[in-house]
């Protein structure tokens, strides 16, 4: 018996729907008819692939988490504050950094399933708190510089056998990707995409859905934090580094097929969006589209993305029943003579 790779649900079309983007931009750039092209877009789209990871887990489960842009922007100032252009200081602020990260994760999924609150309310409370702390502590204009060795995660790159030179961020994200792949074919996973689909049926089993979903949150934090940690690297010190991510993530995550409410989806779809939300932009710009039109292009992602799945789940709901429908259908009797 042969084994063959088997595609999630959804991860076809996002793929094709990359693929498609990438040659455009092999056609329309001329810096992309080279991989050294796709290798920089690689680079600068993996902080939010990185992003879409974690938002994955959350939103397979059955939540949301529209904290981590503020969560990025919180981890960039407090770096570029503590480290202040201090060598030595990047080999404890990066692990604080990524503490940080899992802390406010883990607080949000505290609140969301020991107090009931829900996810959208919680985490759109900490966005507020943190881009208020933040203000607040910088008073608008951040303080410090981060140093060559916190930045190279961002934007310097390893010697790879074979492969040359390539960025510290593509293997952090090719890492991440990876164990992420993992952990959803592990038995957690699949735990936690049954949370999504279907909450009751988990609880009646004995699986513990609060702790599936303290953990999703704790994750999607620490992505965030790493994230961070390269956004600061490649775009350097601003108090503005994260705003609207935590919006990209979530339109990355439905480009890739994953359904808003949790139950379906797939990890590599999710990054695959990511991917293509950003040579999308990037195909927009060489075009010579307004950028003022991005945040348009995403409210559209959302709300296509989001019909197409409510009306194919609908589909199938009617394609799965019609077979019994059809096998309880009664003869007609025939007509009484008398």
């Amino acid at each position: 018996m042969t084994w063959r790779p088997r595609l999630a649900e959804g991860t076809a079309p996002a793929l094709v729907f990359l693929l498609l983007l990438l040659i455009g931009l092999a056609i329309v750039g001329p810096a992309y008819s080279e991989p050294a092209g796709y290798l920089a877009l690689l680079k600068r789209a993996a902080p939010l692939m990185i992003l879409a990871i974690g938002q994955y887990l959350v939103i397979v489960s059955g939540g949301f988490d529209l904290s981590v842009g503020a969560l990025v922007t919180a981890g960039v100032v407090i770096a570029a504050r503590l480290i202040d252009g201090d060598e030595s200081a990047a080999a404890w602020v990066i692990p604080l950094v990524l503490g940080f990260g899992l802390l406010v994760g883990l607080v949000n999924g505290l609140i969301t399933t020991k107090l009931l609150v829900p996810s959208f309310i919680v985490t759109l409370g900490m966005l507020l708190v943190l881009d208020g702390a933040t203000f607040l502590w910088t008073g608008g204009a951040p303080r410090g510089a981060l140093s060559e060795g916190f930045r190279m995660f961002g934007r310097g790159a390893a010697e790879v056998p074979l492969l040359g030179a390539v960025p510290w961020s593509v293997l952090i994200l090719l890492a991440i990707l990876v164990a992420a792949v993992l952990f959803m074919r592990g038995g957690t996973g699949r735990a936690l995409v049954a949370v999504g689909d279907n909450e009751a049926t988990v609880r009646l089993s004995g699986g513990q859905v609060d702790r599936l979903r303290l953990l999703a949150f704790a994750l999607s934090g620490l992505l965030a934090a790493v994230a961070a940690i390269l956004l600061g690297g490649f775009a350097g010190v601003s108090a503005q580094v994260g705003n609207g991510l935590e919006f990209r993530a979530i339109t990355a995550v439905v480009l890739g097929g994953v359904l808003l409410g949790g139950g379906r989806g797939s990890v590599v779809a999710a990054a695959a969006g990511a991917l293509s939300l950003e040579s999308l932009f990037t195909l927009l710009n060489l075009l010579g589209v307004s950028g003022a039109l991005k945040s348009a292009v995403q409210g559209v992602i959302i709300i296509v993305a989001v019909a197409y799945a409510s009306l194919g789940g609908g589909v199938r709901q009617r394609l799965r029943l019609w077979p019994k429908q059809r096998n309880h259908v009664r003869p007609a009797q025939p007509a009484s003579s008398s």
